[in-house]
């Protein structure tokens, strides 16, 4: 059984009822959280005064020990941001065209009757792992056996095993600027910025936050959406009605079980936040979690809702840094709720071990550690 716990994916309550900020101290530094759907929104757009150009400092807790460069485009500001991003467009909107949807449906309809024949499937490890590595590669327009590397590292690049992360980069961008292909590295080698080739160190940002920045929370959106149908079998029975409604709960589910707490942003100088005051080089979060469950924007939000509408859910941010992988990520859903609905009459929960997000500040439970089911096929598929 999975444990209870009050309000697991929605901590920021009673602070964003009674203030406007939380205080989350991470590596020593205390960090206001903008906890309001409205402030978030705001804070998002305004990079004047809450910038991104700040190496390293962007996700939290920072990255100084994790990894050697500047993660590209999302730790930079306008104009600069809008420049960089144009480089690595052409590859994130190629989950828009028919052939690659048709082998993300080929990949989830594959995985997906393996996991029917079996006794049991453990969603993490063997079901969304796989999904997420595979599908990058169709993205990138690498071979799709590359995959088995990006599997091994394990859920986060940064800590896996096996081929070192920043090793296996670099070793793909010496081949593709050896011999150029069609594929992202190739692209990167050739691609120019203000009039002059990229930096081996701006080619080696783009690509970390290619693969660190889609990976944890496919994996989790996954798991979420895999446990919220073996907790709630009417759900699946309901969508299998009505087949015209999995686009909307997909965003329902994008806005639930937001796998990104929040992102950082510095302040360049001394900067009033509501009730604090942020020194001059210091951060404030995005609280994107707290402000998908803002009760003056949604109704019930703690209750997930899959005909919710409008949904105005700021899973993906907001404003000039809007996620580059929305496309991809919505394309992975859409698919695996069709396939779920056409295929699985039911899924049974055998074990759930919740992944929580444990810090000073608050506790949120976000995706899975562990979680094995028994996936039962639909009678008349």
């Amino acid at each position: 059984m999975i444990p209870q716990m009050s309000d697991p994916h929605d901590p920021f309550r009673e602070a964003r009822q009674q203030s406007e900020t939380l205080k989350c101290p991470f590596q020593g530094e205390d960090i206001p959280m903008i906890l309001r759907h409205a402030d978030v929104r705001a804070a998002a757009k305004d990079w004047q005064t809450f910038s991104s150009d700040a190496p390293f400092r962007v996700p939290i807790p920072s990255e100084e020990d994790l990894r050697s460069m500047r993660q590209l485009p999302i730790e930079t500001n306008p104009p600069e941001h809008r420049e960089y991003r144009a480089i690595i467009v052409p590859f994130f909107n190629r989950s828009k065209t028919p052939e690659i949807i048709a082998k993300v449906e080929h990949l989830i309809d594959e995985l997906l009757t393996l996991a029917l024949s079996a006794e049991s499937l453990e969603v993490v490890k063997e079901f969304s792992l796989p999904i997420q590595s595979r599908a990058l590669t169709y993205l990138l327009n690498v071979p799709e056996s590359e995959a088995d590397i990006y599997t091994d590292w394990g859920i986060h690049v940064f800590s896996g095993e096996g081929t070192s992360f920043e090793d296996y980069l670099s070793n793909a961008l010496d081949k593709a600027g050896a011999q150029p292909g069609e594929d992202f590295f190739s692209a990167l080698t050739q691609a120019t910025y203000q009039g002059r080739a990229l930096t081996r160190e701006e080619m080696m940002g783009f690509a970390n936050l290619t693969f660190a920045g889609g990976r944890d929370t496919i994996i989790h959106s996954i798991s979420s959406i895999m446990a919220y149908f073996g907790e709630h079998p009417e759900a699946l029975a309901k969508l299998r009605e009505n087949p015209k409604g999995i686009v909307i709960a997909g965003e329902e589910f994008f806005r639930a079980f937001m796998p990104l707490t929040q992102i950082g942003r510095v302040c360049p100088i001394e900067t009033r936040v509501h009730d604090t005051t942020v020194p001059q080089n210091g951060r404030i979060a995005l609280g994107w979690a707290s402000a998908n469950f803002d009760e003056t924007v949604f109704e019930n939000p703690g209750t997930v809702q899959l005909d919710r509408k409008p949904n105005p859910h700021v899973s993906f941010g907001f404003g000039p840094h809007l996620c580059l992988g929305a496309p991809h990520a919505r394309l992975i859903v859409r698919t695996l709720i069709q396939a779920l609905v056409q295929k699985v009459q039911r899924l049974e929960i055998l074990e759930a071990t919740p992944h929580l997000e444990q810090t000073e500040g608050y506790t949120r439970r976000n995706g899975y550690h562990s979680l094995k089911m028994k996936l039962v096929e639909h009678s008349s598929h």
